[in-house]
């Protein structure tokens, strides 16, 4: 018989207040971070013309400060839910390698001579959001359960 993964009502306890974390960080992103594409992307297509001045420096600084917020408390997610160091390490090499790319995709589309609003629209919500999380979970719940 196999043993199934189990977690205490602590760890349950924990899970949720970091999720509630990752929430707040979205409830409150307009009061938290610098992004004029926020209300840019509330505006109707007809009323999208062209991009909105935006400082590219400090967007980026926010993007990576929300990132870093938004990982932290997704890898004490899966710390509280695996208790595994090589899960961890590899979780974080990745986010890194992720914003890395997403990054400099980003600047590379918002540099183009006729931008693709759609594609910084899903470029951005990659980078403002814990999508990754919904990935990884059930991914190593997985192989945890095939090591079982």
């Amino acid at each position: 018989m196999q043993k199934k993964l189990q977690l205490s009502v602590v760890s349950w306890m924990l899970i949720v207040a970091l999720i509630v974390l990752l929430l707040a960080v979205r409830m409150f992103q307009q009061q938290l971070f610098y992004d004029p594409f926020i209300t840019f992307y509330h505006k109707t297509v007809a009323d999208k013309q062209a991009l909105p001045a935006y400082d590219g420096f400090r967007l980026f600084a926010y993007y990576f400060f929300r990132y870093v917020l938004n990982t932290v408390l997704s890898l004490a997610i899966l710390w509280v839910m695996f208790k595994d160091k090589a899960i961890i390490k590899l979780t974080s090499v990745l986010y890194a390698l992720l914003f890395v790319v997403l990054a400099l995709l980003l600047y590379i589309v918002l540099q183009a001579d006729v931008p693709s609003f759609k594609l910084i629209f899903y470029i951005r919500r990659f980078l403002m959001q814990p999508l990754p999380l919904l990935l990884f979970v059930p991914a190593f719940y997985y192989q945890k359960y095939l090591k079982q």
